[in-house]
């Protein structure tokens, strides 16, 4: 008997674990499997309506009594940077932006292991071994980019050392920023600022509209920089809005704030998904 994969994506819910970003606070995630010859098509689709993807698995937080989490996006012709964003610019200019495929080195891996320990030494990948690393850049069913920054070569070498990598997909109205990291160590030189100022410049020279940021949450400080970006704009209520002031979103609970898994899944809009005839 032959059996091939469903048509339409199946949806299913983790189950709870501590909240990595508001203490206290449990998180549930809806996800669906992404493969197949239309995984470009749905994460497309899905990442306009608030997903993100991990490996080969789209999700969305979805937490039984909060929705503190908010996806980002900057809107990237109407965006204007900082004076201390332009500081950021000047510091790194010497930097030099390498785009390859999805395929995990030894370099990154090292550069990942300073990051974590520098600045995620208690989170949720502070024990990801180099094999898992490797699985977190390679296993893409999408158009997706390694993105490595390198700095000029100390006196006496010619070997350009690397100090930022991200892991970027590139989706048909703008890029994804799945997962970046850069040397702690350089922590005045505002790595995260400049990769995410790149990110804005790649799209603006491919034409796309839009970076995708991740998840924004208002009270945890791990994301709180993501509001100090002009131009942004997050998923809430189904529809993409100008963030407008930050201490407007609140991290408030309620039992009755979030609607039923199966109502979240109704409200979703897939791609059409069937074979082509011929």
């Amino acid at each position: 008997m032959r059996h091939t994969l469903p048509v339409a994506p199946q949806f299913y819910v983790t189950a709870p674990q501590p909240c990595p970003y508001l203490p206290g606070r449990m998180e549930r995630k809806l996800f669906t499997a992404l493969q197949g010859d239309h995984a470009e098509k749905l994460n497309d689709a899905l990442s306009k309506q608030g997903f993100r993807r991990s490996q080969n698995v789209l999700y969305r937080p979805s937490c039984a009594e909060c929705q503190a989490c908010l996806s980002a996006r900057i809107r990237v012709a109407d965006f204007v940077p900082t004076r201390s964003q332009r500081r950021a610019q000047r510091r790194n200019r010497h930097l030099r932006r390498e785009p390859t495929s999805p395929w995990a080195t030894e370099e990154q891996y090292l550069l990942f292991r300073r990051y974590l320990d520098g600045r995620h030494a208690d989170g949720g990948m502070a024990d990801m071994d180099i094999f898992e690393f490797a699985a977190m850049i390679e296993e893409t069913p999408v158009r997706s980019r390694v993105i490595e920054y390198t700095a000029d070569p100390p006196p006496g070498s010619r070997r350009r050392p690397l100090v930022a990598v991200c892991l970027t997909d590139i989706l048909d109205d703008g890029v994804s920023m799945v997962y970046s990291f850069y040397d702690p160590a350089l922590e005045r030189a505002s790595l995260g600022t400049f990769v995410i100022l790149d990110h804005i410049e790649m799209a603006l020279e491919a034409g796309l509209p839009y970076v995708y940021l991740g998840y924004w949450v208002p009270g945890s400080r791990k994301m709180g920089y993501k509001a100090r970006f002009g131009a942004i704009e997050i998923f809430k209520g189904g529809v993409w809005q100008d963030l407008g002031d930050p201490s407007a979103h609140g991290a408030a609970t309620h039992p009755l704030s979030v609607d039923p898994i199966a109502e979240q899944v109704a409200k979703i809009t897939l791609p059409d998904l069937r074979p082509t005839a011929g």
